[in-house]
C-alpha cells in the first residue's frame, strides 16, 4: 500500500496501535545537504506492508504518534540512520525500540550482519537488491521500487518475534536492551556544535592552542553547513580546516592563501576569522585537552592481551555471541591497566566474561589447545 493522502496515514496509523511491535525503515538522501532529506517511511504490521510518501503526506503528525508510542516496540535493522531522520523530519526519537542487527550478534552470527543476511538466516528469503542506487526523492517511485522498500520491512516482525524467543529462552533479551539503550537516548542524535572539532580528520596532531582553534572553526563550519543545509564539507573541507588551524591566518589576504577558501563570501571569511580569532585568544585553561595517544604497549603487555583475546575467542564460541560485540582489544588492553573502570566489570559483559578474565589474570584459569582448539582449563 502506498500511502499520500493524511487521511490514509491517519487510517492505518490507528490500525497499526493495535499490535505490539512494527516494523519501520527509511529511504533518505543527504550527499547534497545538512540534514537527510527523508523521502520514504516504510512501516510493517503483521498483517499488512505499507509506504508511507512524506513528500506528499501534509499532517505527518500521525506517524510521529505511533513512533512515539509506548505500548508499539518499533523494530529496525541498523537503526541509527533511520531515527536521526526521523527525529529530524518527525521531531519524534521512536520509542521503544529493537534492533535486529544487534540482537542477532548475540544469537550467533556476526556482529553488522546485513539486512539481507538476516532475513536469510531466520526467514529463509534471499533478497535481491537491485534498486539500491535508487533516487528517492524522484517522483513518481514505480511498482518495482515500492516492492524493493518494502522488503526492508517485510520480515522483520518475523525475525523479530523469532529473536526474541530465543533470546528470551537464553536469558538474553535483558542484554540486547542494554546495548539498545544508548541508540534509544536523544542526545545520541544531537550534535554539540563545539565537539564537532573532535571529528576533524587529523585533528588528532594539532597542539592544544591548534585545537581551541580547531574547535572555534569546526563550530563555525557547522553553523554554516547548517543554516544554508548543505554538507559541511561544501563549506571547507577537513584538510582546508586543519590547514587553516594550522597557520591561524589574522587577515582575508593569508585567509585566501589557503586554497579551497575560494567558495567563502567576504562576510564568511570575517566570520570565520574571528572563529581563529577566539581560539587564538582563549584562555589557556579553558583550551580542549590534547587528544590522548596510546603509548606503545610492551611485549609482555601485547602477550597478555592475545591470550585474553584467545579467552573472548573462546567465550564468544560457547555462548554464540559475536566476539567484537563482547570486547575489543582496546577494551582488553585498557582492563589490564584500570579493570575498576571497565565496561567489562558492568551488566552482561561481566557476567559473560568479566570474571573469566579475573580469573586468567590472576592465574586461577588457565588455556590450553585440545584437537586444534582452545579450551579452557
Amino acid at each position: 500500500m502506498y500511502i499520500s493522502t493524511d487521511e490514509d496515514l491517519r487510517s492505518f496509523c490507528d490500525r497499526a496501535r493495535a499490535f505490539e511491535a512494527v516494523a519501520v525503515d527509511t529511504e533518505f538522501l543527504r550527499e547534497k545537504t545538512y540534514h537527510p532529506r527523508l523521502c520514504l517511511v516504510q512501516v510493517a504490521t503483521p498483517e499488512e506492508c505499507v509506504a508511507i510518501d512524506p513528500l506528499a503526506v501534509g499532517d505527518l503528525a500521525p506517524l510521529a504518534s505511533l513512533l512515539g508510542d509506548p505500548a508499539v516496540t518499533k523494530v529496525f535493522h541498523a537503526c541509527s540512520q533511520d531515527m536521526e531522520v526521523l527525529l529530524q523530519t518527525l521531531g519524534t526519537l521512536p520509542a521503544p525500540i529493537f534492533d535486529t542487527q544487534v540482537a542477532a550478534a548475540f544469537l550467533g552470527e556476526r556482529q553488522q550482519i546485513s539486512y539481507n543476511g538476516l532475513v536469510h538466516a531466520f526467514c529463509g528469503v534471499t533478497l535481491p537488491k537491485s534498486e539500491s542506487l535508487t533516487d528517492w526523492a524522484r517522483r513518481p517511485l514505480t511498482v518495482k521500487q515500492l516492492e524493493y522498500a518494502l522488503d526492508d520491512v517485510r520480515y522483520l516482525i518475523q525475525a523479530y518475534h523469532l529473536m526474541v524467543g530465543r533470546l528470551n529462552t537464553e536469558g538474553r533479551l535483558g542484554w540486547v536492551l542494554d546495548e539498545l539503550a544508548p541508540l534509544a537516548a536523544r542526545e545520541h542524535y544531537e550534535v554539540d556544535k563545539r565537539e564537532v572539532y573532535k571529528k576533524v580528520k587529523r585533528v588528532n596532531s594539532c597542539t592544544r592552542r591548534q585545537l581551541g582553534i580547531a574547535r572555534e572553526l569546526a563550530a563555525w563550519r557547522e553553523a554554516r553547513a547548517e543554516r544554508r543545509n548543505i554538507p559541511r564539507k561544501w563549506v571547507i573541507s577537513d584538510e582546508v580546516l586543519i590547514a587553516l588551524v594550522k597557520r591561524a591566518p589574522r587577515d582575508e589576504a593569508g585567509f585566501r592563501s589557503i586554497r579551497g577558501t575560494e567558495q567563502l563570501s567576504e562576510a564568511d571569511v570575517t566570520s570565520a576569522l574571528m572563529a581563529v580569532e577566539r581560539g587564538m585568544t582563549c584562555p589557556t585553561a579553558q583550551l580542549p585537552p590534547a587528544f590522548h595517544t596510546r603509548p606503545r604497549p610492551s611485549g609482555d603487555h601485547e602477550s597478555v592481551v592475545d591470550l585474553m583475546y584467545a579467552l573472548v575467542r573462546v567465550v564468544a564460541e560457547r555462548s554464540g555471541v559475536a566476539a567484537g560485540m563482547i570486547a575489543s582489544r582496546d577494551d582488553l588492553s585498557d582492563y589490564v591497566e584500570h579493570p575498576e573502570r571497565s565496561p567489562l566489570r558492568e551488566g552482561w559483559r561481566f557476567e559473560l566474561l568479566g570474571a573469566r578474565l579475573d580469573d586468567l589474570l590472576s592465574g586461577n584459569m588457565g588455556l590450553t589447545v585440545k584437537d586444534k582448539k582452545i579450551e579452557i582449563l
